[in-house]
């Protein structure tokens, strides 16, 4: 499954636009110009799953280091403050990494 099967091409590209300068990465607006938050349930797992890129069943640190070049193979990879941001804002038990249920939230936030 593609990005593009869930979020139109032109929604991520202009997400993508937002956020090339390093640091410029903010979640919050990123999911919303994406249409990410206006997504059912079902549908951010599937996202989800897409970024889970060892299956495991979480967004470590490294995921998410790499999460816009989810998106496009030509995107940035995050800033190290802005993937420590990120995985604070998302990691509410404290464990280092984002489940599923953690990842819609921080969608619908």
């Amino acid at each position: 499954m593609a990005m593009t099967d869930i979020l139109s091409a032109k929604d991520i590209e202009s997400a993508l636009s937002s956020c090339q300068a390093a640091d410029s990465f903010n979640y919050k607006s990123f999911f919303s110009t994406v249409g990410l938050s206006s997504k059912t349930p079902d549908q951010i797992k599937k996202v989800f799953g897409i970024l889970d890129q060892d299956k495991s069943g979480f967004i470590e640190e490294e995921e998410l280091q790499l999460f816009l070049k989810n998106f496009s193979s030509s995107a940035r990879v995050l800033t190290t403050a802005e993937t420590k941001a990120f995985l604070a804002a998302g990691d509410t038990d404290g464990d280092g990494k984002i489940g599923v249920e953690e990842f819609q939230s921080l969608v619908k936030a």
